[in-house]
């Protein structure tokens, strides 16, 4: 038995065999949380067994085994798992946990073909000494986010493993065609800050981020806007450390809000035990750090509380991808940002270009804001696609480029929190705040950003340039 595929799954599999007949010997295929990835790859590892083919499936972690074997159990594929507890099978396909495979190679015959699920993670290390323990094996990625934390690229030309990139559809498309929820992002102001923060490995240092929002306020912040706007609804919450999670648990538990732990250090019944409480209505609340990112399949689960923040994107869509998932009675996910997630990376349905060159992080001066094509209510907190002028949650009417200004005994006065805490701007006069208006309005018209109306505008002042243009 085979799995039924969606269309754009069978485009998929063909633009992927497309690229082994031209050649390519490891494409890297990329399709967002939720769309299918296991499913596309279990009918891929099934398909090359049929043949008389070896296939190897790399995971990382317990949650992605017990996924995969699932699924190819479904389509009655014959598998062995290389993992702590399982015992060595002469099955054709193994699922494999990296970290135990590392130290096996001898006791396995060499595979035709190496799926390696949730890609990004693919580097050096124990992943490259299997990958050239077996030279003549095809390779194929799998992943949402093709884009490793550290910047580097995963083309083969950056150091990394594959060869080509093959993209699926899209984050907005799923959502456009009823294959995802469309999400509703919320980013309620809080003290925390990310100010001088120092970066390790490409994120957040969490020592230091732990400081920050391991605070009642800040989780009673996030209580708060729960209760307001998804009260009881099965959520998520990511946290920056154990300790921190424990205190967000006590708190939550303090206000009548059914909560557990989810971290790596529980046994396997016991996690499977506290997902199920989420899925079932036991429980309103499953806090994590760093084990439910990937591979964990919750459909019913329909917010994410965000109070951890990072630098990567990567982690930031497979932190809010948990929760796009469609279910019967489920209309929307609701995204509470508490660290400003949405404002380093954008909405989680924002177009976005990939590749295998890796990126170099953009250094941008203090308290400057990212370039990003979003706007946020003053009202609800709700961010949304700079190109409305009304927030479609509770309606109130938004001022062009995101920032809403509000005319007050002749002075423009900035009103959507966004500048830098404990500065003070001063005052434009009822002139200076219709010319910037208009600065603003023409920038827009062409294109262009708010740092080039200002500086279009200080430009005009400073050389005394006929107002009456604008």
């Amino acid at each position: 038995m085979r799995f039924t595929l969606r269309d754009y799954q069978i485009d998929g599999v063909n633009k992927i065999r497309n690229a082994y007949a031209r050649g390519f010997k490891a494409p890297l295929y990329t399709l967002p949380t939720g769309g299918g990835k296991t499913v596309l790859y279990a009918y891929i590892t099934e398909s090359a067994a049929s043949k008389g083919n070896r296939v190897l499936v790399l995971e990382h972690r317990r949650e992605l085994i017990r996924q995969a074997s699932g699924k190819l159990s479904e389509i009655n594929v014959s598998h062995g798992v290389i993992a702590p507890g399982f015992s060595m099978t002469g099955d054709s396909v193994q699922i494999a946990s990296v970290q135990t495979l590392g130290r096996r190679l001898d006791k396995i015959p060499a595979p035709d073909m190496i799926i390696i699920d949730e890609a990004h993670h693919a580097a050096a290390g124990t992943w490259s000494k299997i990958i050239q323990a077996f030279p003549k094996a095809k390779l194929l990625g799998v992943t949402a986010t093709p884009q490793r934390m550290d910047g580097k690229g995963l083309g083969t030309h950056c150091g990394g493993f594959f060869d080509t990139l093959i993209t699926g559809p899209s984050v907005k498309w799923l959502i456009d065609n009823n294959y995802l929820c469309q999400p509703l992002v919320y980013a309620p102001p809080t003290d925390f800050n990310i100010d001088g923060i120092k970066t390790i490995a490409g994120d957040y240092d969490k020592k230091e981020v732990n400081n920050r929002i391991d605070k009642p306020k800040i989780t009673g912040c996030a209580i708060e806007h729960y209760n307001r706007l998804c009260p009881d609804a099965p959520a998520l919450v990511f946290c920056s450390s154990l300790k921190h999670a424990a205190h967000v648990l006590e708190q939550a538990r303090e206000n009548g809000i059914s909560a557990e732990i989810l971290d790596g250090k529980l046994s396997i019944p016991v996690r499977e035990a506290r997902i199920k409480a989420l899925a079932t209505g036991m429980i309103k609340w499953l806090i994590t750090v760093d084990v439910v990112n990937e591979g964990t399949d919750i459909p019913i689960v329909s917010t994410a509380i965000l109070l951890r923040p990072t630098k990567s994107l990567g982690l930031y869509l497979q932190q809010v991808g948990r929760v796009l998932r469609p279910y019967e009675s489920k209309q929307n996910a609701i995204i509470l940002d508490h660290v400003g997630n949405c404002h380093r990376h954008g909405l989680p349905d924002m177009t976005r270009v990939w590749s295998l060159d890796g990126y170099k992080p953009k250094r941008k001066r203090k308290n400057q804001e990212p370039e990003l094509q979003i706007k946020q209510c003053k009202i609800c907190y709700a961010v949304f696609s700079a190109t409305l002028n009304k927030c479609p949650q509770c309606g109130h009417e938004i001022e062009a480029n995101g920032r809403e200004y509000e005319q007050v005994a002749g002075t423009l006065k900035l009103v959507n929190g966004t500048s830098a805490p404990g500065k003070t701007k001063r005052k434009l006069s009822s002139e200076e705040s219709n010319r910037m208006r208009k600065i603003f309005a023409i920038a827009n018209s062409m294109g262009f950003g708010k740092q080039m109306a200002y500086r279009v505008y200080h430009t005009m002042k400073k050389k005394n340039i006929n107002q009456g243009m604008v």
